[in-house]
């Protein structure tokens, strides 16, 4: 089994910055893929970005992203960051990181295994 636990969520201003952790653990064997997904109130679950941890892979939603947004890993490779600027109100949100035991890197949700318990993020105006 694998363990994710979000951290990092807030309240903030519209422009301003959080940066997200999932930091992963329990299982921790094989390459494995880490996403960052949101849920907005009354929304669909959203992709926002997904990197490799064991190459040099990665995506993102370029719709939702829009440059504002930027993925990465600790050294140790047991923790994904979520660096989020220029936050507008839409940006509310519960926000999600998943894993999956892959060396390729996913934008759907279905081909993650192991989810987060999300941690909330409110952008005000």
């Amino acid at each position: 089994q694998v363990q994710l636990a979000e951290s990092g969520g807030g309240l903030v201003q519209a422009g301003g910055s959080l940066k997200l952790s999932c930091t992963r653990s329990g299982r921790t064997f094989g390459s494995y893929a880490i996403g960052w997904f949101r849920r907005a109130p009354g929304k669909e679950r959203e992709f926002l970005s997904a990197i490799s941890l064991n190459g040099d892979s990665t995506t993102f939603n370029e719709d939702s992203v829009k440059g504002r947004f930027t993925i990465s890993r600790g050294n140790a490779k047991d923790t994904v960051y979520l660096e989020m600027n220029n936050l507008k109100t839409k940006d509310t949100a519960v926000y999600y990181c998943a894993a999956a035991q892959a060396v390729l890197v996913f934008s759907t949700a279905a081909q993650y295994d192991y989810w987060g318990q999300g941690t909330q993020v409110t952008v005000s105006s």
